[in-house]
């Protein structure tokens, strides 16, 4: 009672077909297996890293003098903000 028959199978396939019709089902079969190859396109494409060298040239510093400066003046602007407010 359970299972389905042969009868039931022949019945929703056949209901399938005639709301999707044959061109939007092949349609979107295609859809997907262009989807599949471009993901199987973009795992096999992976970068693979070169070597990695000990100092890259591109490295940057931080000058702690500048940031005290920095951080001094963003401090006198707040209290210059709060004075005016108050």
């Amino acid at each position: 009672m359970g299972s389905l028959s042969i009868w039931h199978w022949i019945i929703l396939i056949g209901v399938v077909l005639l709301l999707f019709g044959r061109g939007k089902i092949s349609e979107l079969m295609g859809d997907v297996a262009q989807g599949i190859k471009a993901f199987k396109k973009g795992m096999s494409d992976e970068e693979v890293p070169g070597p990695v060298s000990a100092k890259p040239d591109g490295m940057k510093t931080i000058d702690h003098d500048n940031a005290n400066a920095a951080m001094k003046a963003r401090t006198e602007a707040e209290k210059r903000v709060e004075g005016s407010a108050a």
